[in-house]
């Protein structure tokens, strides 16, 4: 717009090749470009052309074409958006809690809004005006005046983004993260594992006096985490997995991926856990259906005839948290042969 108020229209053309040529509104062949006077123009320039001017617009008119403008403005940011949220799901971000409609919670990301529907809420949370939390995008849907953007805090994935963002060790991928199982707002097992012996997969996720941990926990309120050693024997995993309890044996059934756990009657208790919670949260973690029984002598007896039935031999080593029992083997002596005379 010039000082007297009149505003000059260009448009604005992209050289491209014959076999690429589809929109003749926003592309010109070379060939073209040349006949319109840009003798040097190249694949790749663009060419700008002014277009000529209109004096007897009236109002409608005018009114029409600022409504095409804001149109196609609003539409060009709604793509910008739905393209860049489309490569942060399942990332964290953070956002002010914005307001509650029909106990969905708005989150504002800055540019655009999310939604917090309760579903994907921690149960008891409570969300006040202007406070600001971290989320995990989890979806994003085209419609509406703008993309609509889902998050969550419930999902297992959002402890595992946590620990991502909060640990070095498992974003540089030295700690791995093998599965999580969650009851948001109450508790989660989380397993973890390493390749390095000289680096404690634990440790890391704790962090100095707990520094790393505690950050983690000041997300999830009242939620606690138990931080599980992953091993590759499923014996050995199902014991840490049960864990505050202290696990006396452990029978497996493959074929029905069903293991029976027996633990001390002072253990039991620990090892359910509060309705049921400390096991079932085990049993989604390790993927076995556990069976806990208290381990009285009769049974530790019946377990050692099953596992005998399969083939195992009475010498090898039984799984036992806590302390290590010493298996004693005689020693064969060799029979001497009487001598021929």
């Amino acid at each position: 717009m010039d000082e007297n108020g009149r505003f000059k229209f260009s448009q604005v053309f992209i050289v491209v090749p014959e076999e690429e040529y589809t929109n003749p509104e926003q592309q010109k062949t070379v060939a073209e470009a040349k006949k319109m006077g840009f003798k040097k123009a190249k694949i790749g320039d663009e060419i700008t052309t002014d277009l000529p001017e209109k004096s007897e617009f009236g109002r409608i008119a005018a009114q029409t074409a600022k409504q095409v403008i804001l149109q196609r403005l609003k539409e060009s940011e709604k793509k910008i958006i739905f393209e860049e949220f489309s490569q942060k799901i399942n990332t964290l971000m953070n956002g002010a809690i914005q307001q509650i409609d029909r106990q969905a919670v708005i989150i504002n990301l800055g540019r655009v809004n999310a939604l917090l529907l309760p579903k994907d809420q921690i149960p008891g949370e409570i969300y006040p005006f202007g406070k600001r939390i971290k989320v995990l995008v989890v979806s994003i849907e085209e419609g509406g005046r703008e993309p609509r953007i889902l998050v969550s805090r419930s999902r297992p994935e959002f402890v595992s983004a946590l620990f991502f963002d909060g640990v070095p060790e498992i974003s540089s991928g030295a700690v791995t993260i093998k599965n999580i199982s969650r009851e948001a707002g109450v508790r989660t097992k989380i397993s973890v594992a390493t390749d390095r012996s000289e680096l404690d997969p634990i440790g890391s996720c704790v962090g100095q006096r707990g520094s790393r941990i505690q950050a983690i926990l000041s997300e999830l309120g009242e939620e606690k985490i138990d931080i599980i050693l992953w091993d590759n024997d499923d014996k050995k995993y199902l014991a840490n997995a049960l864990s505050p309890a202290k696990v006396e044996r452990i029978s497996l059934m493959p074929e029905q991926k069903r293991a029976l756990v027996l633990v001390d009657a002072d253990q039991l208790s620990l090892a359910i856990g509060r309705e049921g919670q400390n096991v079932r949260l085990a049993g989604r973690l390790t993927g076995w259906n556990i069976d806990l029984e208290e381990a009285t002598d009769a049974r530790i007896k019946e377990m050692e005839k099953i596992e005998k039935a399969k083939g195992k031999s009475p010498r090898q080593r039984r799984v036992r948290l806590g302390r290590k029992k010493k298996t004693i083997t005689k020693k064969k002596t060799a029979v001497k042969k009487p001598q021929k005379i």
